[in-house]
């Protein structure tokens, strides 16, 4: 288990103009992701170091986007306006989750320019739209290689996550210690009793820290 990638929800200008303001602030230059024909958004990737990355995401008017609780997610974070839409882990294994929730998780993909195609199975994202302090969860299909955060060379690292949220919650909700998926990544848990998310995401760049 640990941090995989965290997922920001472009506002009414869109991905492109999203991305790019993201990409100016971090030095860095959007890789284009893809269409999510399950789900009904596409997006745009910052691979960052230590097998991470950043996705940028934005909702697509198509009859997936209300069905697919991810679609939905995305939908509601950019008709506020857009930000942070939550964290992501990655586990081996997403059968004790499943037993857990009660739910089969669902799968997803995208298709390179190639032709190659990015699978991978989710969990929980019903979850992060009750209660935006948790993580959903995704165990991937494809090999490492074709993982986002080797989609472009990258100086750049997560250093930092500020949840609004409580540990112990998130603890219960995973079933294990949340310090396990986030043993290696600062977490600032702040109003524990407010409304609950992820509110800045701190990055180590060759131009020093930058958080956005």
């Amino acid at each position: 288990m640990r941090l995989d990638h965290v997922s920001f929800a472009c506002g009414p200008a869109g991905l492109n103009v999203c991305a790019e303001e993201i990409g100016q602030a971090l030095g860095m230059r959007p890789v284009t992701g893809g269409i999510h024909p399950r789900f009904g958004t596409r997006n745009a990737i910052f691979p960052l170091k230590n097998h991470r990355y950043i996705e940028v995401v934005e909702v697509l008017d198509h009859p997936s986007a209300d069905s697919a609780p991810f679609g939905q997610a995305v939908r509601a974070r950019s008709e506020l306006g857009g930000g942070w839409l939550g964290w992501v882990v990655s586990v081996s294994d997403l059968a004790l989750f499943e037993k857990r929730l009660g739910r089969d998780s669902v799968p997803g993909n995208r298709k390179f320019p190639d032709g190659r195609e990015l699978q991978w199975r989710q969990i929980g994202v019903k979850g992060l739209i009750a209660d935006p302090q948790v993580p959903f969860l995704l165990n991937w299909i494809s090999p490492p290689d074709l993982h986002p955060s080797m989609a472009a060379p990258t100086d750049v690292a997560l250093a930092e996550l500020q949840i609004a949220g409580s540990p112990s919650r998130v603890t219960d909700w995973l079933g294990r210690d949340v310090r396990d998926a986030l043993a290696d990544v600062d977490v600032d848990w702040v109003a524990p009793n407010g409304t609950p998310g992820v509110l800045s995401v701190t990055f180590e760049t060759p131009r020093g820290t930058v958080t956005i």
